[in-house]
């Protein structure tokens, strides 16, 4: 799902491959996109600052785009929810923590 943010999915991924294959839950654990979203996410219970702008940067371009290729009223209803719900999390419901301390993750 190209707009929306990777950290629920990474985590909804992670629980199920625990819960049915310790290979894959133990090959998701060790990819780039876990230990750069997940970990931080998992470790400290929310992302930084810059880790957030990031995201929202990121999907709001692919909703431009998606708006832009797709010219139908309704879609662009979704696309504007979508973003709405993206900002929610970002904004409210994800807890922005320090940058520092992130493992020796640079954000």
């Amino acid at each position: 799902m190209p707009v929306l943010p990777t950290t629920p999915l990474l985590l909804l991924a992670t629980f199920l491959f625990a819960n049915s294959s310790p290979r894959y839950h133990a090959w998701i654990q060790g990819t780039q996109v876990y230990k750069r979203y997940v970990l931080p996410f998992r470790e400290r219970g929310g992302l930084p600052v810059g880790q957030k702008v990031r995201i929202v940067l990121i999907s709001f371009l692919v909703l431009g785009i998606s708006a832009l290729s797709v010219r139908v009223v309704y879609v662009w209803i979704i696309l504007v929810l979508v973003a709405i719900w993206l900002l929610y999390l970002m904004l409210i419901h994800i807890p922005t923590v320090p940058k520092e301390g992130l493992g020796g993750q640079a954000d």
